[in-house]
């Protein structure tokens, strides 16, 4: 097995045969995918060498030290925490080989084609249909349908989509999981307005698109089984991230404090302090919750750091808001943009405010979260369900 001082090893390697200082970034990045260090817990041949998934951070404290480039996470992540693991749990080893470099080096950006209008907290009752053409030779799909709240859609080369195969079964059970390719004809992106002014998201139309077989992921009729591992890596992507301590939002507002002493009451400084408080809770535990899945999948435990953060950001940016009075109020970028990436920490209060009423719904509402937690976590008996054995064309909707 790999340990520590194998893997310092083979970090210099690379850095000695590709010196960041005169090797192009994306042929850095390359380089050190084929090294296995870009996951070193992938696989061998796939961006990794079967290590210990702990051991990634001697790789990037090596890299780092040496100003070597990163792969740019946030630009990538729906790739990286939620197509990569499910890809690599479900693909076969040519989807594996296919898709795993350019996602991991950021030549090909991933959206996720999941909720729908009408199938949104109740995700397995979507509509969108995948039909077998039965005249082409390679048993191709055809897919017809309308997705929504698609993050990264305007700028993503590949999407993980999930539509219905078998009306005739259960809602949960005639589902199919695809890869999509989303320059293909008959895939329309249309932006979605924010409360920010701007479009960070977008509603897709399906018209007649074609997807061969070959992009079909896991068995069919599987989908919903491949769509939990792609969820429960997202939650824990979304609300488990990594960071120092006051990191994210309550760093902004503690900075904030200690130099606008002026905007200082006692009743602010209460609520402070236990936003402070709470806000270390999340990020320890978080970084608990990462060292639990060195161990495995990622399980409902996430769901519970997905609301944390959901419910901090808008406590937090609404205490922001009232600390600032009424320069808090001012928003002075509410334009009409595309933007790749959501920056809470580069933007101002008002931004962060309003933006912050989004961590409640996107990833899995709280409603759904708390439900989550409730049955999966401690054991609490489920909510009914009367739709669960019934076929979904016979559904009210």
């Amino acid at each position: 097995m790999t340990d520590a001082a194998e893997l310092r090893s083979l970090t210099r390697k690379l850095l000695a045969e590709h010196p960041p200082a005169t090797t192009g970034r994306t042929d850095f990045l390359k380089a050190r995918f084929d090294a296995g260090l870009a996951w070193v817990h992938y696989p061998a041949g796939l961006g990794g060498l079967d290590a210990p998934r702990s051991l990634q951070a001697v790789v990037d404290a090596e890299l780092t030290a040496a100003g070597a480039p990163d792969n740019d996470p946030r630009r990538i992540g729906i790739g990286l925490g939620m197509a990569a693991p499910t890809i690599l749990r479900y693909g076969t080893q040519e989807q594996k080989e296919r898709f795993l470099r350019p996602l991991w080096v950021g030549e090909e950006v991933w959206c996720q084609l999941f909720s729908e209008p009408g199938a949104g907290s109740d995700l397995a009752a979507l509509g969108t249909r995948a039909v077998r053409d039965g005249d082409s030779a390679s048993g191709d799909w055809i897919v017809n349908g309308q997705k929504v709240w698609t993050s990264s859609a305007h700028v993503a080369r590949w999407a993980i989509l999930i539509a219905r195969t078998d009306p005739d079964l259960p809602k949960h059970r005639g589902i199919s999981y695809f890869l999509c390719d989303m320059t293909d004809p008959g895939v329309e992106v249309r932006p979605l307005r924010q409360i920010t002014g701007e479009a960070e998201f977008n509603e897709v139309f399906l018209t007649d698109v074609r997807i061969p077989d070959a992009h079909r992921l896991g068995e069919i009729g599987d989908g919903w089984k491949v769509a939990q591992t792609t969820l429960m890596n997202e939650r824990v992507s979304i609300g488990g991230a990594r960071l120092p301590r006051e990191g994210g939002m309550i760093g902004t507002v503690a900075r904030t404090w200690r130099e606008r002493p002026e905007l200082r009451t006692h009743e602010l400084r209460q609520r402070l302090l236990t936003l402070w408080v709470e806000a270390e809770v999340a990020r320890l535990t978080a970084e608990r919750l990462r060292q639990q899945l060195v161990a495995g999948q990622p399980g409902p435990e996430g769901s519970g750091m997905k609301l944390a953060f959901a419910r901090l950001n808008q406590e937090i940016s609404g205490l922001e808001v009232e600390l600032l009075g009424e320069e808090g109020l001012l928003y002075s970028d509410w334009t009409m943009r595309r933007p790749e990436l959501v920056d809470f920490t580069g933007r101002d209060a008002g931004y962060r405010y309003l933006r912050a009423k989004g961590n409640s719904i996107e990833g899995g509402t709280s409603e759904v979260l708390l439900n989550i937690v409730a049955e999966r976590v401690l054991g609490l008996p489920s909510e009914p369900r009367n739709d669960k054995d019934v076929a979904w064309k016979d559904l009210a909707r």
